[in-house]
């Protein structure tokens, strides 16, 4: 089994910095913080932002108020969407319909998205259905947590099929490729995100592609 698992904002879609506007907006007017320092968001895990958001303003890093956090967030993410001028990035739709036609591949998610935030963007652009299983944000701070969870999800999936040699990892930054290596992964990197080409190939993935426009490129690089 070909287990491929892939990130979301920069790599499947471009939100517009929807999600990135909805939590900043849940935070300060949930947590009355009339400036929100700015905080790192490529690459990092929703939970991971939520950590460095409540250390910049010393408020205590709970599970209530980091519960509190994600439901003004999840409640705003749906008005978001529609005003940013997001998009499905290209030759993304053709990809995941080739793939999915194929029986011994799996495809899943490695995000730093919660769970209903992936649910939430993903079906937003009619994207959702063709992911089974995925590792996700709500709980891992770092990157590497994130990709854990996802190989055992993916494991899961597979119903003793998982090959450990035969996992992907697609994404658009840096810290996809680092958590890559982290799980023995290889990596697909490209370039529709925040990190141009270059910056992506000091971190030396295994393949390096503008976008993910040419579906025989992208298929004949992952088989």
């Amino acid at each position: 089994m070909l287990t491929l698992l892939f990130d979301i904002d920069g790599t499947l879609i471009n939100t517009g910095g929807a999600g990135g506007a909805a939590l900043i907006e849940a935070f300060r007017e949930d947590f009355g913080i009339d400036n929100p320092a700015k905080v790192p968001f490529s690459g990092r895990t929703d939970r991971g932002i939520g950590t460095n958001l409540f250390a910049q303003h010393e408020i205590d890093d709970s599970p209530d108020n980091w519960q509190r956090l994600c439901d003004g967030y999840l409640a705003r993410l749906p008005v978001h969407l529609p005003k940013r001028g997001g998009r499905v990035l290209d030759g993304v739709l053709r990809l995941l319909e080739r793939l999915e036609s194929q029986e011994s591949v799996a495809i899943g998610l490695l995000t730093g998205n919660l769970r209903d935030g992936a649910r939430i963007k993903l079906s937003y652009f009619g994207l959702f259905e063709h992911f089974a299983f995925g590792g996700y944000g709500d709980k891992h701070r770092d990157r590497n947590g994130v990709a854990g969870e996802a190989v055992a999800a993916a494991r899961q999936h597979a119903d003793g099929s998982f090959d450990s040699q035969r996992v992907w990892v697609i994404g658009d930054t840096p810290l996809d490729i680092s958590c890559a290596r982290m799980i023995n992964a290889k990596v697909l990197a490209v370039a529709t995100g925040m990190h141009p080409a270059g910056e992506l190939a000091d971190s030396h993935p295994d393949v390096l592609l503008e976008d993910l426009s040419d579906t025989d490129v992208v298929i004949n690089a992952l088989s």
